[in-house]
């Protein structure tokens, strides 16, 4: 699923725009956790159709009703958005939007 929105967009453009030397070629500037945790909600909220406001950062994945396919799907796409491989079985370590946004940071 390619998930993008104006939102998402708006802080790759920020966060490239952050990390540039002006020639173009510096490397991106890792994500925080700040960050990861808003993509995460960002994406939450499109793939169940709900606001991102009604998505708790503390309440594991599960209870938002996401099978194995859905954690797969999420992690390749923050995979793509971070630039850096990350294993979906994280999901079940870090439970939580908040715990994997700090794990993924760190």
């Amino acid at each position: 699923m390619d998930f993008q929105i104006s939102q998402l967009n708006e802080m790759s453009t920020v966060s490239e725009n952050k990390n540039s030397n002006g020639n173009g070629d510096a490397p991106k500037k890792p994500a925080t956790a700040k960050e990861i945790q808003a993509w995460l909600v960002s994406y939450l909220a499109e793939l169940l159709e709900i606001e991102p406001d009604e998505i708790d950062v503390t309440i594991p994945f599960d209870r938002y009703g996401l099978d194995s396919s859905a954690a797969v799907g999420l992690t390749g796409d923050l995979e793509d958005w971070l630039g850096s491989e990350i294993d979906p079985t994280l999901m079940y370590d870090y439970p939580t939007i908040q715990a994997l946004a700090n794990h993924v940071a760190s």
